[in-house]
């Protein structure tokens, strides 16, 4: 049932939101600026569910960064606003409470949704949804994952999941794949199909302006259902990309994983079945094998077929369904029953000390596994809301703990998930400093203990009831605009998902088809939430805690880089804390006092003195009578939704290069301290309740603040604003040393992952050795000056007539003008102009592509051989023509994506070479635009880069190099057909009209026509050059016209000028010896074997120095 398993944000929000919309093909320095600093403060752990696909399983984020609770003696509905915005609210304050009693079953039918099944045993449903329009969100569900393959399948499920998009009965040589790109339904890694212990599902989102596209989508689904083809030619094409797939995913990350996985469910058939499979199945596995898997598990009546999108009527496309499906029959032979596979519990916990030398940080994970939970009854339904109160609850408390003084991890997490079709589990994460592992454990089985011998508070769970209930009336609200993808998973699954409240963390997982839980629709799961979460006790919530238990087949995990904690360690640990709980030694949780309001004094408002109406845009500007520009664009595309972004140009390029390390860390030591005058944890409690939140960025030439909120809570929003400008950050000395604790474990965490030298030596040679560019290290992060870098931070915001301010959303001027009055006109203007500068006159950043070829390899310690190429050209826009080039370099882009992955993937199978056979292992290909580091003068060229990325085989690297300069060349000389110019057009019209229905969409456009080379005042002129642009571009975008941009956008002959870095597995000496051993014994010659001698002394030679300079230095 939709969110069966309650939350604090909905499954939908992140997609709802537009996070698709705002991730560009295109990037500009203020989306890449130098982050080491903000990203040092964010990194944690989580244990994530191991799947394989094409589009591996999504893991939808979405990020607040306070949450809290204003009014601790408030109703426990969100406090009555003022009746003009109080109406705003109405319709779910006026939902009438339900009469219930707990043994209540709930609907076993989904609601909303033609639901049924075909003779032959296929499910289907289908609902008619308009978001986005014109478009549907398909599915094929598949009860078969990898725990039912033998020992000589492992990995089968998955390769049955690739062969599908291969070829089928009806379509071959990746027609499926040519047929989706041809109507703008992109294909590529983890978009497109997932395999996980239990499921496969293969997904499409499809336009549906054309009548015949519905029936080929859910032809070709049905194609995957019985026909896929599996040939020994088929099976050698996809090879490759499955062992690229299976080498990606033995990073630090993958390994862990894996190894977690493994403990978890010892002694059950899970433990030996991960999704990816065997190395040496994938290699040798044959055609009938395969064939046997799939003829074997894929039947119908193992199928269902989901189907959501913006149709003129649900029949007409069931009735595609049963053409399509219907005459498909169930066989001769009946399929064999999916079998039920245990996972043995245990009473005395597992414990486990792993050592991973590239891993990102020290880590705990503690896991207590339990049966799964049915959804049948009321009760069922009220358990899982204080189930999840529980865990956002302690959440809370964690967050808490992690910035105090001292703390003893830098995040900690609790959730609860379904990991296999059996069982679920309570998994606590932590990430702590480096041999720090035994003061993290301690310190989270402690809180865990706390609860169970005091319980929550009654303002701790009056926060959580506030948060979840203004979640589900965000949700109630927009229950008609909701994705069509979102819609679908409910069906299915809904992809597991985290929603981070700071630390505030929930694994989830909805499934009706795959375990029959009911879909209730919002409306009524919106009447259950608000009659049952009044009445659920603190005491009920508290109980939760008892799962936690060491005894409830627990699995405690640690994860350091280097060699610390024992196993004996561990369990000291956990019979310390027994003891203690035992003894009733752990003391109640002592809670800070939190303020009630967020703006103390509320400020005298401005004035409007200037207004200038674009109506053919829908935008409106105010200039404020403190100098700041606001612009406002009202849409209706989410009842719940308002965002706001403000700019002002300048930014660390201004900087002196020594003051440069201590000012960039500026944005992380205040974000510790506290940013809008209160710390935090505090802020956290005084927002419970309430979708509020606001965050900033400094980057190379400009500082912004962004907001998202709930309308109704726009000012709050808006008060944080205020609050942000107002209110100064002074370094406190616990603060900057838990930043600098958590920093400096990030640059070590850094300094372990192969892929930082890589990085490293990619911007040194692309961009040159320039500050800007460089990585912070721990010698320059010790001469940080956190009293520099808190008053630079200070000046970023705080002269009002310096910023622009654009807000899109359900901005309903009568109610929202007096706020941004208020709260921005309200916002004082010093006496002198503080960071305002002319964007004519920044500072540029220093950096210059190479003027000849470069080709270089770095070799990296690894621990599992790992193969990355990023291969990359110079690209200079004329300021004359930028209006066209800039859409045109867009274009170009997908261009070479798609050309070059059918190249290295599909094109030339296992033929590398006349004398030599290898499969091509490769999965998927990435083209990235750079056009950053320019500053935003209107005049002058901009200089970037266009960047092709991959992951491959490393013996096969420099070839592949080789055949995608050649493909390059090619496009220029010959260029491109017209089925290739049509497929680009119709991959940027869709996503195009899929970005008019978005917010973030509409605000980035905005904000883009401001900051434009076309801007001269008039936004809407800006907004129209722009357009125009594109118009322009796709109206003579022809094979031609193409060729011809390819020749004058990249270097011509592309072979010419370009950087081509190779990430490569360090060879050890002792292999190197090993090797030419192998050489001397397979007859070659004298020579050899001197040199083999000679290789060998020379080890010889360095271990005994090392071994004596160790010797000196004891």
């Amino acid at each position: 049932m939709p969110r069966s398993r309650p939350k604090p944000i909905i499954p939908e929000r992140a997609e709802e939101r537009g996070e698709g919309e705002r991730e560009r093909a295109v990037r500009t320095i203020e989306s890449e600026g130098n982050d080491e600093g903000s990203e040092a403060a964010s990194f944690s752990v989580s244990l994530l569910i191991p799947t394989q696909s094409v589009r591996r399983r999504r893991w939808l984020v979405v990020l607040r960064s306070e949450v809290g609770e204003r009014d601790f003696s408030m109703d426990l509905l969100p406090s009555e606003a003022p009746s003009s915005v109080g109406m705003r609210r109405q319709g779910f304050r006026s939902l009438k409470l339900v009469s219930l009693t707990m043994d209540e079953p709930l609907a076993e039918k989904p609601v909303g949704v033609d639901y049924g099944v075909l003779d032959n045993g296929l499910t289907y449903y289908v609902r008619c949804n308009h978001k986005p329009r014109m478009r549907a969100a398909l599915a094929l569900a598949v009860k078969v994952g990898s725990v039912l393959e033998n020992e000589d399948e492992r990995g089968v499920a998955h390769i049955v999941e690739h062969l599908a998009f291969s070829a089928t009965k009806k379509y071959s040589n990746h027609d499926i794949i040519k047929f989706l790109e041809s109507i703008g339904a992109e294909f590529g890694a983890c978009q497109n199909a997932l395999t996980s212990s239990d499921e496969t599902i293969y997904e499409l989102l499809v336009p549906v302006d054309k009548p015949e596209l519905l029936s080929h989508a859910i032809s070709v689904l049905a194609e995957f259902s019985s026909e896929v083809r599996v040939s020994a030619e088929d099976l050698e094409k996809e090879r490759g990309a499955v062992l690229e797939e299976y080498r990606g995913g033995r990073n630090a990350t993958g390994r862990m994983q894996d190894a977690h996985w493994i403990l978890m469910f010892e002694g059950s058939k899970y433990a030996k079945r991960l999704p990816i499979g065997l190395e040496k199945v994938i290699r040798t596995v044959t055609p009938e094998i395969v064939k046997q898997f799939y003829q074997k598990w894929y039947h119908l009546s193992n199928m269902a077929v989901v189907a959501v999108g913006d149709f003129p009527d649900s029949q007409s496309v069931v009735e595609l369904i049963k053409f399509h499906f219907g005459q498909k029959l169930c066989g001769s032979v009946p399929p064999p029953d999916i079998p039920n596979f245990p996972v043995p519990s245990h009473n005395e916990p597992r414990y486990s000390c792993l050592v991973e030398s590239e891993a990102a940080g020290s880590a705990v994970m503690v896991s207590c596994k339990m049966p799964v939970d049915e959804m049948q009854t009321v009760k069922d339904y009220r358990d899982s809301l204080a189930e999840a109160m529980f865990h956002c609850a302690l959440n809370q408390r964690f967050f808490k703990i992690s910035r105090r003084k001292d703390p003893p991890y830098f995040s900690c997490s609790s959730a609860a998930d379904a990991l296999v079709r059996p069982v679920k589990a309570y998994i606590m994460t932590s990430s702590c400093r480096e041999r720090g592992t035994v003061a993290a454990l301690e310190a989270m089985l402690i809180e865990v203990a706390r609860v169970r011998l005091h319980g929550f508070s009654e303002r701790e769970i009056s926060i959580v009831r506030a948060l979840m209930m203004s979640e589900i009336e965000s949700a109630y609200l927009e229950r008609d605009q909701m994705q069509s993808t979102s819609l679908r998973d409910e069906y299915l699954q809904v992809d597991v998902v985290i929603v981070r409240e700071s630390n505030f963390c929930y694994m989830l997982k909805l499934q009706h088809f795959f375990r029959k839980e009911p879909v209730v629709g919002v409306e009524y799961e919106a009447q259950l939430q608000k009659t049952l979460l009044p009445h659920i006790s603190t005491a009920e919530v508290s109980e939760f805690a008892a799962n936690f238990c060491t005894t409830c087949s627990c699995v405690i995990k640690i994860v350091e880089p280097r060699v610390g904690a024992t196993l004996d360690d561990l369990r000291a640990v956990v019979l310390k804390v027994n003891t203690l709980e035992e003894e009733r030694r752990i003391p109640p949780w002592d809670d800070e006092h939190i303020p009630e309001e967020i703006v103390a004094e509320k400020p005298n408002p401005g004035s409007i003195i200037n207004q200038k109406e674009f109506s053919s845009i829908g935008v409106t500007e105010l200039l404020l009578s403190n100098g700041m520009k606001v612009c406002y664009k009202y849409t209706d595309f989410l009842d719940d939704q308002v965002i706001f972004t403000g700019f002002s140009y300048g930014g660390l390029s201004e900087l002196p290069e020594d003051e440069y390390i201590s000012c960039s860390m500026g944005s992380t030591i205040s974000g510790e301290i506290g940013i809008f005058g209160y710390k935090p944890s505090v802020l956290m409690d005084m927002l419970a309740g309430k979708r509020a939140e606001v965050s900033t960025k400094v980057g190379a030439y400009m500082r912004t603040f962004s907001g998202d909120c709930s309308p109704t809570d726009l000012e709050t929003a808006l008060q944080l604003v205020y609050q942000l400008f107002t209110r100064k950050v002074v370094p406190g000395e616990e603060e900057v040393k838990i930043v600098m604790q958590m920093t400096e474990e990030a640059i070590r965490a850094q300094e372990r992952d192969p892929y930082t030298a890589f990085t490293n030596r990619l911007r040194e040679i692309n961009y040159g050795n320039s500050y800007f560019f460089r990585p912070i290290r721990i010698s320059e992060l010790k001469k940080v000056n956190p009293i520099r870098a808190c008053e630079y931070f200070n000046d970023c915001f705080k002269d009002p007539s310096t910023f622009t301010v654009v807000i899109v959303g359900k901005f309903d001027p009568t109610i929202s003008i007096p706020l941004v009055l208020q709260y921005l006109g309200g916002v004082p203007r010093p006496s002198e102009p503080v960071l305002k500068f002319n964007r004519d006159d920044l500072k540029g950043l220093p950096f210059k592509f190479p003027a000849k070829i470069v080709r270089e390899v770095v070799h990296s310690p690894m621990v599992e051989a790992q193969c990355f190429v990023q291969l990359a050209f110079p690209v200079v826009l004329k300021s004359i023509s930028m209006m066209e080039e800039i859409h045109c370099v867009g274009f170009l882009s997908k261009l070479l994506e798609t050309k070059i992955m059918q190249v290295l993937r599909f094109k030339h199978g296992q033929m590398l070479g006349l004398l030599t056979l290898l499969m091509l292992q490769i999965y998927s290909v990435n083209v990235t635009v750079f056009l950053g580091g320019n500053k935003p003068s209107r005049t002058g060229d901009v200089r970037g880069d266009i960047s092709v990325y991959f992951s491959c085989d490393p013996d096969i690297s420099s070839k592949l190099v080789d055949l995608a300069l050649e493909e390059i060349l090619y496009l220029q000389n010959q260029g491109p057909s017209e089925q290739d110019i049509s497929t680009v057009l119709e991959i940027e019209q869709r996503a195009h009209e899929n970005g008019l229905q978005e917010n973030y969409y509409w605000l980035d456009r905005i904000l883009r026509s401001y900051q434009s080379r076309a801007y001269l005042g008039d936004v809407c002129e800006s907004f129209e050059i722009q357009d125009e642009g594109r118009t322009k571009v796709r109206k003579t975008l022809t094979p031609s016209t193409m060729k011809w941009a390819l020749q004058k956008i990249l270097p011509f002959p592309s072979k010419k000028q370009y950087t081509v870095v190779i990430l490569m597995p360090q060879i050890s000496r002792l292999k190197v010896l090993k090797s030419l051993l192998l050489l001397s014994s397979n007859g070659f010659g004298r020579d050899v074997k001197i040199l083999a001698g000679a290789a060998g002394a020379l080890v010889l030679a360095i271990s005994l120095w090392r071994y004596s300079r160790t010797a000196l230095k004891s």
